[in-house]
């Protein structure tokens, strides 16, 4: 098994899923405390359009794509202020700008090829040397932001009003915060693939949500989840010739229904004693 890591591509492929697999967790964590998991969805669609516009004009697509993301996400947070009482409007208007505008620039480039294909749905195949460069610095910046936040990322996501009466600059923050989903999901693309980034930022959260006993412990199990299903799916596609999107959102979800199971199961075990003792 481990002869494949002979393989740069491969080499490049772990350690770019490694990343991916601790920062998808740590924003979605707080994207789904704060009820905003679709935003994931939204911006994963702008960034096919960056992808389709680095494609469709020959330069670099994660660039493009990450200057389209950062670009919706502002947009997403200033339209908040215009819709306060129905904010995920929000969402559904930048996710339909964003695959309007992706289908026009995917026609414009006559059709899918294999680069795009490989943005849509991750390939393990396609990272390349500049890629790894780009993930791993915002990667650590990213890690580092939210390391130096924490406290205030935590308290806005409970109470964002209380967060603002104690001082906290809440709109300085949220701009950031959505900037470094924005940046998460372009970084996360080349493995898991356009289409399913936002899966790996919710579902190894809503599996750590079942078992934990904290906040933080709800963290660091995310990111166990998260690397379990990356690193068992880049392998599996590599030997099974899958999408490894797909797959690793499949493990993720597989781990998911483990945990569900097995919770269910200690009730019942559980319940049998205390009838046992009665």
């Amino acid at each position: 098994m481990l002869e494949i890591l002979q393989y740069g591509f491969m080499q490049r492929a772990l350690l770019a899923g490694m990343i991916v697999g601790i920062l998808c967790p740590l924003i979605g964590i707080f994207l789904v405390l704060r009820r905003m998991s679709l935003i994931g969805d939204s911006l994963s669609h702008v960034a096919l359009a960056g992808v389709a516009a680095g494609i469709f004009g020959g330069i670099y697509p994660l660039g493009t794509a990450l200057i389209f993301s950062v670009g919706a996400a502002l947009a997403i947070e200033q339209l908040r202020k215009s819709y306060q009482q129905y904010a995920e409007l929000a969402i559904a208007i930048i996710l339909s700008a964003g695959i309007g505008t992706a289908v026009v620039l995917i026609s414009l480039a006559k059709g899918f090829n294999v680069d795009l294909f490989g943005y849509l749905f991750g390939s393990i195949t396609t990272v390349r040397k500049e890629d790894l460069w780009l993930i791993t610095g915002l990667g650590i910046l990213i890690v580092l932001s939210i390391k130096l936040l924490y406290k205030e990322l935590f308290y806005i996501a409970f109470d964002e009003e209380g967060a603002r009466l104690a001082g906290i600059p809440v709109k300085g923050i949220n701009h950031f915060f959505i900037l470094m989903i924005a940046t998460t999901i372009t970084l996360s693309m080349r493995i898991v693939g356009i289409l399913l980034v936002s899966s790996l930022m919710v579902i190894p959260v809503a599996t750590s949500l079942q078992v934990a006993k904290s906040f933080k412990h709800a963290t660091i199990l995310s990111v166990i989840f998260a690397q379990g299903a990356v690193i068992l799916g880049i392998f599996i596609s590599y030997y099974f010739e899958l999408a490894s999107g797909g797959t690793i959102v499949l493990l993720a979800v597989a781990i998911l229904l483990v945990v569900l199971i097995g919770k269910k199961a200690a009730r019942w075990v559980k319940g049998d004693r205390l009838k046992n003792i009665h």
